[in-house]
């Protein structure tokens, strides 16, 4: 096994195993060399190469996202740094641990026009859980560091310099990891390394101060006075966000679920099913911003509690109900962080969702309410709406969702790209078997398809890739490695632009709404699926579609993508008329 020369290398490469985070996925280039070499050499490390950056550090977070674990992103100096910029966002706000590592120049060639060269420090300062600036070592290069920054051998003799940059990098690393395992989000761990690069041992010459933390202990708070609020309360809400599967335990579901002061709304990315749950909040808040006596429905629906807990929410239209029919009480439950999203958050409760329900349900009273029942019947009103209405309409974005959604197989993994993708299939029920993730923390459309990939690479079971035409071509990179499966699925909704500009207010048909919002094109991803290797389908009816959709998930031999081309002109008013319809 080779080990890097340079003893900062050497450092990061021991703490990585120290802390057992053994996914590195490795961007090439000269300046990371010395990690590269000593991350690849070791077999306790499983190594990921992708080109493109901004790829990598997406296909990375996808794979922490599913292993619930940090994964490793290594680069060179320079922009490449950046390009990971958009996936650290995402990881920042979506509370996912990337680590990200970055090669950088010795200090002393910063702003005198050296190549490929920028000053890296604290470059993510606002979306980084924390930055390590790592010293440069002495001990290697010695005379060339001595040639160019004399002044930091005045102190002292090398070896106790040396010493003093050792411990100060082994506290900034033990910080770094500390921080991303135990808050789960990004850290920026940025190490100078001074030429040569490519040198290497045999054996380690560094033994790193090495921190490894038990858990944390976590104080439960008294409950007492929120399980009397509880009880007391008539109309009780609990909104779900983005959240994790299995993580609510079926006792909780059903006690939620047969209490009739309680409305639960989750959506497609909270993996949270029960025939009594409200999985389509728009379909019922929106016939009600019909209603000429909204106001009044809205506050029928009003909740004196609401509960929230897991990431963030995909409707807008509940953020605009709760924000102007704000809650006496609002509570957001475990994770790290709470987000005032409503402007009414009384309190911040970081214990376990099962902790909470378990001690709101200990001493059960039972409360007289038809806040389920009467709720209950304007659902169940309509879905069955809603299924006469993908009877009457025309092949469009709408009925292809509601057909392709009801095809999934049992047990898939559904990622899900952002803008209209994310939306109509909040419209849908969906098989309660599949794991539904997308990337909300900054919902951006750039990094979708990289995700998946490297989420398909840690899950076991077949992965289904839906998104939308710019989302797909945004991110072609995705495609570009050695790491996707033979049961790896791509449906891509290709309606000639950014189709949900249609929908938003500010819509025109004029040549500058259609070229600088919508911007139409007429690309077909089939060439990009001859270059990366990738069996390619396509369908532009509903019947097509029904043909296609037999054959899309059995087993091939190469990962297959199927390319439904939607009208680009009455998507808009398809799904307006819809909730006319259901109103």
């Amino acid at each position: 096994m080779k080990y890097s020369a340079i003893p900062t290398a050497q450092t990061i490469v021991q703490h990585c195993q120290a802390k057992e985070i053994c996914n590195i996925v490795i961007s090439p280039g000269s300046r990371n060399a010395p990690l590269t070499i000593a991350f690849a050499e070791n077999p306790f490390f499983k190594c990921f190469s992708i080109v493109d950056e901004r790829s990598a550090a997406f296909f990375a977070l996808g794979m922490a996202q599913q292993l619930n674990e940090p994964v490793v992103v290594l680069c060179t100096s320079g922009s490449a740094l950046l390009n990971y910029y958009p996936a650290i966002a995402e990881a920042y706000y979506s509370n996912i641990p990337l680590i990200v590592i970055s090669a950088d120049r010795p200090v002393y060639k910063l702003g005198i026009g050296d190549g490929q060269t920028i000053d890296q420090r604290n470059v993510f300062k606002n979306h980084i859980g924390y930055s390590a600036n790592l010293k440069q070592d002495v001990s290697h290069a010695s005379s060339t560091v001595l040639q160019y920054r004399p002044d930091w051998f005045e102190d002292g003799k090398m070896e106790d310099i040396q010493h003093e940059i050792q411990t100060f990098n082994d506290q900034q690393l033990n910080l770094a990891f500390d921080i991303s395992l135990k808050s789960n989000s990004p850290v920026h761990i940025n190490a100078p390394f001074e030429e040569p690069l490519y040198n290497t041992f045999l054996e380690p010459t560094v033994s790193p101060q090495l921190n490894i933390d038990a858990n944390e202990i976590v104080d439960v708070p008294n409950l007492e006075p929120h399980r009397e609020i509880w009880n007391a309360s008539s109309k009780k809400m609990v909104l779900v966000g983005v959240n994790s599967p299995n993580e609510l335990e079926s006792e909780i579901l059903d006690f939620l679920a047969n209490d009739p002061s309680v409305l639960v709304l989750t959506e497609t990315t909270s993996n949270i099913h029960h025939p009594h749950f409200f999985n389509s909040i728009d379909s019922l808040i929106a016939p009600i911003e019909m209603q000429l006596d909204s106001d009044e429905l809205f506050k029928k629906l009003r909740p004196d509690v609401l509960i929230t807990f897991g990431g963030l929410i995909v409707s807008k239209k509940v953020k605009a109900f709760l924000r102007k029919h704000k809650p006496d009480h609002h509570w957001h439950i475990g994770g790290q962080t709470a987000n005032n999203t409503f402007f009414c958050l009384k309190e911040h409760l970081k214990i376990s969702v099962n902790r909470f329900f378990d001690e709101m349900y200990a001493q059960p009273i039972k409360t007289e309410s038809d806040y389920f029942l009467s709720w209950n019947k304007v659902k169940q009103g309509y879905m069955l709406k809603r299924e006469a209405y993908l009877k009457k309409i025309p092949f469009s974005d709408f009925s292809a969702f509601g057909q392709l959604l009801r095809s999934v197989p049992d047990n898939y993994m559904l990622q899900l790209a952002n803008s209209s993708t994310i939306r109509y299939t909040q419209l849908f029920d969906l098989n309660p078997s599949l794991k539904v993730f997308c990337n909300r923390g900054t919902s951006g459309i750039d990094g979708s398809t990289s995700t998946a990939v490297g989420a398909s690479w840690a899950y076991g079971s077949p992965t289904l890739l839906v998104t939308g035409d710019l989302s797909f071509f945004y991110d072609s990179n995705a495609l570009w490695n050695n790491y996707i499966k033979n049961n790896f699925r791509i449906i891509v909704i290709n309606n000639g632009g950014g189709g949900i500009f249609r929908i938003l207010p500010g819509k025109d048909d004029s040549s500058v709404f259609e070229t600088y919002f919508e911007t139409r094109h007429s690309l077909s991803a089939e060439h990009l699926c001859n270059m990366f290797g990738f069996d390619y389908r396509t369908a532009k009816s509903s019947i097509e579609l029904e043909e296609e959709l037999k054959v899309f998930y059995k087993e091939t031999v190469r990962p297959m993508l199927l390319e439904i081309t939607t009208p680009t002109l009455i998507n808009d008013k398809i799904l307006i008329d819809y909730f006319r319809f259901i109103s």
